[in-house]
């Protein structure tokens, strides 16, 4: 009896803890809302917590943070790309194109509005991806661990979820797009006129002095950028490889077939901003004068690579 006890804990310590991206069982139901069945709503009925919130878990409602926020921070993205790329790409100028970049300068560097549709949105997504992960650490360890009487350390890799591609991509864009920020609002802060001075000429002043730099940089951020953004739309809509519905041979077409429109829309969509970014404010020269001289002096406060520019 000893041996088979012994033969059933290791059986379950050796299940695998389910991916980051992948609904827990007991939570799917209350992921993917389905109350259109009446006989199921009546084996299921709700609760009410103390707070007088629904029955919902912790890992619900940051899913729903993390999910919302996401809308938040595509609709700037959407207004982003028509001012630094389809703008730019009708009018074929930089100066001409500053005059709609002033027009919507209030969503932009205003109150309330910057706070809401770019800072607020980018913290709760990022902050709300890592409590995910923690929380989800937190379920296999209170799954598993008790069944083999085991209590590793918190940074053991035995309980962590896996990290999907999605997360992999965001990881490597976060940093990205905090330095992006840092650039266009941290250190221009600091000179006289603060954020005003941050506009497209300042942008082609970099390509024309530190072109290497400029072009590596932005080539990064809306690389993975964009690829973080289409795959986590594809997965909200359901249209991931791996969320496929289909059996058998044509389950591994239906997920090639996914992967290459999902990948094929991310690259549409750089090369549409690239075109706009690279090849109108990318060749709209050095700025002139005391303007020139005074961006050149906020790129210089850069960190690490600011001497040599």
């Amino acid at each position: 009896m000893a041996e088979d006890r012994r033969e059933s804990i290791m059986d379950l310590e050796e299940v695998e803890p389910s991916p980051v991206d992948e609904t827990p069982l007991e939570f799917k139901e209350g992921y993917f809302s389905s109350e259109k069945d009446p006989e199921k709503a009546a084996q299921h009925p709700k609760r009410t917590s103390t707070l007088g919130l629904g029955g919902h878990n912790t890992i619900w409602y940051l899913s729903r943070i993390q999910k919302y926020s996401s809308y938040v921070f595509t609709a700037f993205a959407g207004a982003h790309i028509a001012n630094t790329s389809i703008i730019p790409l009708v009018t074929r100028s930089v100066p001409e194109s500053e005059r709609y970049l002033l027009l919507t300068r209030p969503y932009y560097q205003g109150l309330p509005m910057e706070p809401l549709l770019v800072i607020a949105p980018l913290w709760a997504h990022v902050i709300s991806g890592v409590a995910l992960r923690v929380a989800r650490r937190n379920l296999n360890a209170k799954r598993y661990g008790a069944a083999g009487n085991e209590k590793p350390s918190f940074f053991s890799s035995y309980f962590w979820p896996k990290v999907s591609g999605i997360s992999k991509l965001g990881f490597q864009f976060t940093p990205l797009v905090i330095g992006h920020i840092f650039i266009n609002r941290g250190i221009p802060n600091q000179f006289p006129g603060g954020q005003s001075n941050v506009n497209l000429s300042y942008v082609s002043h970099a390509f024309a002095k530190h072109p290497v730099i400029s072009y590596a940089g932005f080539t990064a951020l809306l690389a993975i950028g964009i690829s973080h953004i289409t795959w986590g739309w594809a997965k909200w809509l359901g249209y991931t490889p791996d969320q496929s519905t289909k059996t058998g041979g044509e389950r591994q077409l239906e997920k090639k077939r996914r992967w290459y429109v999902i990948n094929g829309i991310a690259l549409a969509i750089t090369g549409l901003w690239m075109a706009g970014g690279f090849g109108v404010i990318g060749r709209g020269g050095e700025a002139p004068g005391y303007v020139g001289r005074m961006y050149d002096q906020i790129y210089q406060r850069l960190p690490l690579i600011g001497k040599w520019m």
